[in-house]
């Protein structure tokens, strides 16, 4: 008799240590399945879309680029800045471009409005747009006249030297002066391509002076 209950005391005692550990399980088992047996709220894995307007904006700014030898390679200005997150891009009032060579020769490109890409190397220009490059002396001391397009819209490549359009543009090379429907131009071949309706109006070259 002595025996059993010292057995049944000690088999108390080891349930009672053993309880807490026992209720703790059961009440994490509980919980898992809860969690597994709830319905899911479609959507809650869905990453927020990013807002189509504007997360910031400036005003009288100046944006410049330097390539990685410190050398400045572009500067950007314009009336006011528009950034907008979804497709990282620039909305720029009156912007104003000087695009550098390796040379330092400045590009200087104009519009009433235009878009650029994160790192300034992409520009679609809206509304009396504009690329002018001076005159240039080379080397051997050959002048590279005066270049210019003007159009409504204007894609200007950066990086690349590179103008394109699919509207109506003027090319102006010194005195020279052609339009066409569709435009490519690549500085660095100097090959200018016109497409559609092209017309062109061709001066003689000024005679040196004896």
């Amino acid at each position: 008799m002595i025996d059993r209950q010292r057995l049944l005391r000690y088999g108390m005692d080891q349930l009672s240590a053993w309880l807490p550990a026992l209720l703790m399980m059961v009440f994490a088992l509980g919980t898992w399945w809860l969690v597994r047996s709830a319905p899911r709220i479609v959507g809650d894995a869905t990453p927020t879309p990013v807002s189509p307007e504007p997360d910031y904006f400036m005003r009288d700014f100046s944006v410049r680029i330097f390539n990685p030898a410190g050398q400045l390679t572009s500067e950007l200005k314009g009336i006011k800045g528009l950034h907008f997150p979804a497709d990282d891009t620039m909305e720029v009032t009156q912007p104003r471009v000087r695009a550098y060579d390796e040379q330092g020769h400045p590009t200087v490109i104009t519009a009433q409005r235009g878009v650029s890409n994160a790192d300034g190397s992409e520009l679609r220009l809206y509304g009396d747009a504009r690329v002018v490059r001076n005159p240039i002396t080379k080397a051997n001391g050959a002048v590279v006249p005066r270049l210019e397009f003007r159009g409504e819209f204007l894609h200007a490549f950066v990086n690349d030297k590179r103008v394109t359009s699919d509207q109506p543009v003027e090319l102006r090379r010194g005195a020279d002066v052609f339009t066409g429907d569709v435009f490519d131009y690549n500085d660095k071949s100097g090959v200018g391509n016109l497409q559609g309706r092209v017309r062109g109006t061709l001066h003689p070259p000024a005679k040196a002076s004896p």
